[in-house]
């Protein structure tokens, strides 16, 4: 059986894993104090090319935005974020349990336009009863977004200056954002990437890690951050751990060099089935590949491969998703291909 429901079905790299092993008898204190913890925090920094930067670890994907937004909004604020946003569809309400709203734009292939969230958050204080509603207090966004679609420096440039001009933060969702950067689709590079937001977090869940994620921000932005990370359960005691996972995706490339290995089967994948005759339902550029097939195919293909629906099953016809790995198989790509 073939698997390419998502992209943390594996453990993790087995560089990372080796180094895990070779560590695991070691005593070191708690709670991210550690020395693997120092080293990777300062190989984040320097990746980013901003040596200012606050770089925290959490445990996962949901309590990293739960924690983080919880963190940048006051009482009274929701976050800004597309109707299709993680945080919207697939957390479980994960943010509204924190007393945040998550206030909807439209949503174009993932992305939200920048003339869109101004004109939100114009309307809203444009309304003589806006005490009376919930604030527009932060910008959520994804790279990639739920659909594998990125967004330009340019786009993420008009998005960051009309946060700045509102005065509230640009939050980047980097779970995947490993393979947004390797992508050959994107023009922007980490560094421009940290410096075009306010906070944003690197996976590593997705991208290589046993489990962990890593938050970087710009001073000021995440004030007394630790105590609110152990509150929602994001903290892990045995710090370390996270700290030598980052440590080893940090050093020598490893984090963009297995990621664009995920991208290059995608992009493979992606132009298999178009000789195929079957065109993508979104024009991706990372590792999630999205195509509307008969459902004939679909049955046919799941004898012998994984994959997930998107979204309802169609009469004759469906939305399913593809996904490729840091670990995926070239092999496991042809033989889908030829099945197909």
């Amino acid at each position: 059986m073939k698997h390419f429901d998502t992209d943390y079905m594996e453990g993790a790299h087995p560089i990372v894993m080796q180094r895990l092993m070779e560590t695991n008898l070691e005593q070191t204190p708690g709670y991210g104090t550690d020395n693997y913890c120092l080293e990777a925090k300062d190989l984040v920094r320097k990746a980013c090319g901003d040596e200012h930067v606050d770089v925290h670890f959490l445990v996962g994907g949901t309590q990293t935005n739960s924690t983080v937004i919880d963190a940048l909004l006051s009482r009274h604020e929701g976050v800004l974020a597309a109707a299709t946003a993680h945080i919207n569809v697939h957390e479980s309400g994960a943010i509204e349990a924190t007393g945040h709203k998550v206030l909807t734009l439209p949503s174009h292939e993932g992305k939200v336009m920048a003339n869109e969230v101004k004109t939100f958050i114009d309307d809203f204080y444009a309304d003589d009863t806006y005490e009376h509603m919930v604030a527009p207090g932060m910008l959520y966004i994804s790279y990639p977004t739920e659909y594998g679609t990125l967004y330009s420096k340019a786009e993420l440039t008009k998005l960051h200056a009309i946060c700045q001009q509102a005065n509230i933060p640009l939050y980047i969702d980097g779970a995947r954002m490993g393979y947004g950067l390797a992508s050959d689709a994107a023009d922007v590079s980490l560094p421009e990437l940290v410096s075009l937001c306010d906070v944003c977090y690197i996976g590593g869940t997705k991208v290589g890690a046993l489990f962990g994620e890593c938050v970087v921000a710009h001073e000021g932005w995440l004030k007394h951050f630790f105590p609110l990370v152990k509150q929602h359960g994001a903290l892990l005691a045995k710090g370390r751990l996270l700290g030598i996972q980052f440590a080893t995706l940090f050093s020598d490339g490893l984090y963009l060099q297995i990621a664009r290995h995920a991208v290059e089967l995608a992009i493979k994948l992606k132009e298999g089935f178009r000789k195929k005759g079957y065109y993508p339902y979104i024009n991706s550029f990372t590792n999630q590949q999205f195509f509307t097939l008969p459902n004939e195919v679909i049955d046919r293909l799941r004898l012998t491969s994984t994959f997930e629906t998107w979204g309802n099953r169609g009469e004759t016809e469906t939305t399913v998703r593809f996904v490729t790995s840091w670990a995926t198989r070239e092999a496991d790509v042809d033989t889908l291909l030829h099945e197909l």
